[in-house]
């Protein structure tokens, strides 16, 4: 499955910038629906996504791809 890390990107920019962000303003910076940052969150939701919301996130967190996303072998 692919695996999102949207909360240790988000927690390693609340670190860098001293503060906290919320998924509201991730959702107006870069365009992506709140709802679906919040099944990204969650791993157990196994969210697809569009390329463009993936290319603004990768812009947003000044991150990689394979930074954003993982793949990790089903549990067999």
């Amino acid at each position: 499955m692919i695996r999102f890390r949207l909360k240790e990107l988000l927690a390693d920019k609340e670190f860098r910038e001293k503060r906290e962000i919320m998924l509201e303003e991730v959702a107006e910076q870069t365009e992506v629906n709140r709802t679906s940052l919040s099944k990204m969150q969650n791993p157990a939701m196994r969210h697809s996504t569009t390329t463009n919301a993936i290319d603004s996130l990768c812009k947003y967190f000044g991150c990689r791809v394979d930074e954003l996303m993982v793949y990790v072998p089903d549990e067999e």
